[in-house]
């Protein structure tokens, strides 16, 4: 039998995909901005202004509990005591990583939210390859925020969202 969770703890929710067509595989544009990047021919901005408009997969794995077994998205602990949520640009990445995990479509803002929700201070993108990509800090909160990252002249800079 499952159980609901305690009234004190927070219900999390999973919102349906604007994804449903998703065939998993990495977006070109996504490819060719990170292997630009690993390359040394794009700066760290123009490759987040990329990945900030794509479709990443966040995995979720099944962790046994006690006479049961849940889904949980995955945080990575690094060697300095710091979080970050995994996230992948295409089914190919996230099975190198790991082949039992289920991926959830979502978009870069709402992976960026999810970290923030678990108390990650990164995003982390393809931990396995080819090319890893990390939003921190500032960046991964406007990401969450849902600004847009523009370049207007030689200045780069985050454009708030419209007011509703």
């Amino acid at each position: 039998m499952i159980e609901p969770p305690a009234p004190d703890e927070p219900r999390r929710v999973i919102p349906g995909s604007a994804f449903g067509a998703d065939d998993g595989s990495v977006d070109p544009a996504v490819a060719a901005a990170l292997a630009a990047y690993d390359d040394g021919e794009a700066t760290y901005a123009e490759t987040l202004a990329v990945l900030q408009r794509a479709r990443l997969l966040v995995p979720v794995v099944a962790v046994a509990g006690d006479n049961s077994s849940d889904m949980a998205t995955v945080l990575l602990t690094g060697r300095d005591g710091r979080k970050a949520l995994l996230a992948f640009t295409g089914t190919g990445p996230l099975q190198e990583w790991n082949p039992q995990a289920r991926p959830v479509p979502v978009s870069t803002a709402l992976a960026a939210q999810s970290a923030a929700q678990e108390g990650a201070e990164a995003l982390l993108i393809d931990v396995a390859g080819p090319t890893s990509f990390v939003i921190e800090g500032d960046d991964l909160a406007a990401v969450a925020a849902g600004w847009t990252l523009a370049k207007v002249g030689d200045r780069t800079g985050w454009i708030r969202p419209p007011a509703e």
